[in-house]
């Protein structure tokens, strides 16, 4: 696979909590250059994003890390990002009512969330590390009636990452119409490749840029 077919598929991400302005700009020069499929951002920077990179795809997240906000607040979240400019919102489900058997709650926040996204991509993240296996189905059934476009499997802050039978295990589960993201501790050009064959149509990664630029001609 080549390096630009992977970068194609990559959020160029930067959420980390101590993120400085200067830090969104060199995101952003790398994913003009390199042609990633969008930048990952925290939500105060979208705006200011949108006026410098008018031709950047810009998505953010919601309910980030946690997802265990009321569902208005998610909903004045979205609304705000959107108004901002984002064309992509990766939102956390709320862990705890799923755990507890709350489908309906959780499918119900995504519905809302995705009719207010309209046309654009509502991403669902479900948090593979928290979940057990019959959760995970659970997520995918949420996910999938909710009318989500891509269910994700980490925020990258939780106890574990992306893993490949969590991808299986979606693929099995999820609408023919819902995409997987794989995020969370994927480092090398190797992993990265892996979770594309096994079926991701996107990817987190920070560290995507600086793996793959030298593959690539200025």
């Amino acid at each position: 696979m080549k390096a630009q077919e992977i970068l194609a598929c990559v959020d160029h991400t930067y959420l980390k909590q101590t993120a400085t302005w200067e830090d969104i700009e060199k995101i952003c020069e790398e994913a003009e250059k390199y042609h990633a499929a969008t930048v990952m951002v925290p939500s105060c920077f979208v705006k200011m994003i949108k006026e410098k990179y008018s031709s950047l795809k810009v998505a953010t997240v919601v309910g980030f890390p946690n997802g265990n906000c009321n569902t208005a607040a998610k909903l004045a979240e979205t609304a705000q990002a959107l108004a901002d400019g984002a064309c992509e919102i990766d939102m956390v489900i709320n862990i705890g009512m799923l755990k507890a058997g709350k489908l309906d709650y959780v499918t119900d926040e995504i519905r809302s969330l995705k009719n207010l996204c309209g046309e654009r991509v509502l991403k669902v993240i479900v948090e593979t590390c928290f979940l057990d296996e019959a959760e995970k189905i659970a997520a995918c059934k949420c996910v999938t009636l909710g009318g989500a476009d891509i269910i994700k499997t980490s925020t990258g802050f939780g106890s574990a990452g992306a893993k490949i039978e969590d991808i299986e295990l979606f693929k099995k589960h999820i609408g023919k119409n819902v995409g997987i993201k794989a995020a969370g501790g994927i480092h090398t050009r190797d992993e990265m490749e892996a979770f594309l064959s096994a079926g991701c149509c996107r990817l987190g990664a920070s560290a995507a840029v600086k793996v793959l630029k030298d593959e690539i001609m200025d």
